[in-house]
């Protein structure tokens, strides 16, 4: 379902991520994890066609995002961090809104509208202006709306943010729910338990670079067989820094 290829992204000399390679099957749950700074956000941006690559391709479904945008951004839905709505309009015009933009303002969206605002419960502000929601609402919202074009790839930036359990616990029964049709998650957060709970894969970054992808088994032979996720993911970033950290100061002794 995705394909990065040798990506990478610069800002002037800043160099956000370096030489990306993931590969992402359909139906599959993929997590990406890092530290504030990683290049997390960067790969997002560029996996759903926000910025292009400074190098190297990435393709949705086989297709190439750079050759046809249009085509791959119909293929997913995005959820980033910070729901961004139009805060004078009603939850259902937002709705509207969104189908109209995928042209598929139908009877089937509808359907799946009515059974969205119904799972998370917000048929009672249907009818309310956005700018009256709680974050977590609105978060609900984007979520919803970027469903109803029934995508095939879902990429979703820290998708627990802002809700409450019993939110977070329907939005992982979603996940499962899609993934058994055949849908692809790929999510980024730093919520370890949520990674660790639903994800069939994942891939840790630092520094713009993946250090290490795999299920949590094969995440375990980088480190003790017991270790949670996020003991995985301190050591394996902990080990990074120091042979960044190493590397840098062997190049000064050179240097000097």
């Amino acid at each position: 379902m995705i394909e990065m290829q040798d990506v990478s992204k610069s800002f002037g000399d800043q160099i956000a991520v370096d030489q990306l390679n993931l590969n992402v099957s359909k139906g599959e749950i993929f997590g990406f994890l890092g530290p504030n700074g990683a290049g997390k956000t960067t790969s997002i941006r560029m996996l759903t066609g926000i910025i292009p690559p400074s190098k190297g391709v990435i393709k949705i479904q086989g297709v190439d995002i750079q050759k046809d945008p249009i085509h791959c951004k119909r293929m997913m839905g995005y959820i980033p961090d910070r729901p961004y709505v139009y805060e004078k309009l009603k939850g259902w015009e937002f709705v509207e809104f969104s189908m109209l933009l995928y042209e598929n303002l139908n009877e089937e969206s509808i359907r799946l509208a009515n059974e969205y605002f119904e799972l998370f419960q917000m048929e009672f502000a249907r009818d309310r202006l956005i700018e009256d929601y709680s974050h977590g609402m609105k978060q609900k919202l984007v979520i919803l709306a970027s469903l109803l074009h029934q995508p095939q790839l879902l990429v979703i930036d820290e998708p627990m943010v802002g809700l409450d359990p019993r939110g977070a616990k329907t939005l992982k029964e979603l996940f499962f729910k899609l993934r058994e049709e055949g849908r692809t998650i790929f999510l980024s957060t730093h919520t370890m338990s949520v990674a660790q709970e639903v994800c069939d894969r994942i891939a840790i970054i630092n520094g713009g670079s993946i250090l290490a992808t795999g299920t949590m088994e094969e995440l375990r032979n980088k480190g003790h067989q017991d270790d949670s996720l996020e003991a995985l993911f301190l050591k394996i970033t902990e080990e990074e820094r120091q042979e960044s950290e190493l590397a840098q100061a062997q190049q000064e002794q050179t240097g000097s």
